[in-house]
């Protein structure tokens, strides 16, 4: 991946953690490899992400249940401070991963290093939104993210390139 000579006050990230996909659809079948490549942990970890980070920067990591824990890690070695939780909640879908329960949630943790200098509020942690293909977040997040925050953006592991972002 390479980095751009810039500094950001916003970073979006949805990080390839090394997970797999659930059984095809209305199967009893085990679990696949994805479709993209992932990276370690340490991989992820080792990313420069300070070098592009504002003194004032807002982190917004996705994570899975797997990689929760380890995710704020990550956040600590790339220069921030955890801050919030945000829930994806998403309606089952087949057999989906996961053994005693079926996940149906995912997590956008919130971080930042500096001052926050937020633009609005959010009265809510929690958003119901549909699921799209595989790993593909809702646009409804970077939405919020754009609602409450302003500042040069980038979006790390980007699927296409948006307006206003780089990528």
């Amino acid at each position: 991946m390479n980095f751009p000579n810039k500094k950001y006050q916003i970073i979006y990230a949805d990080p390839p953690w090394h997970t797999w996909r659930g059984p095809d659809w209305n199967s009893n079948g085990l679990r696949k490899d994805l479709t993209y490549p992932t990276m370690s942990l340490d991989e992820i970890k080792n990313l420069p992400v300070k070098n592009i980070s504002d003194n004032n920067c807002r982190l917004f990591i996705w994570t899975v249940n797997r990689y929760l824990g380890e995710t704020f890690d990550v956040i600590k070695s790339w220069g921030f401070k955890y801050s919030t939780c945000l829930v994806w909640c998403k309606k089952p879908m087949g057999i989906g991963l996961g053994g005693t329960f079926c996940v149906t949630n995912e997590y956008l943790l919130f971080a930042h290093n500096g001052k926050i200098n937020n633009k609005a509020r959010l009265d809510t942690t929690w958003f119901l939104e549909k699921r799209g293909p595989h790993s593909k977040k809702p646009e409804k997040f970077r939405e919020i993210i754009e609602h409450c925050f302003d500042g040069s953006k980038i979006e790390l592991f980007a699927r296409h390139k948006t307006s206003g972002w780089d990528v």
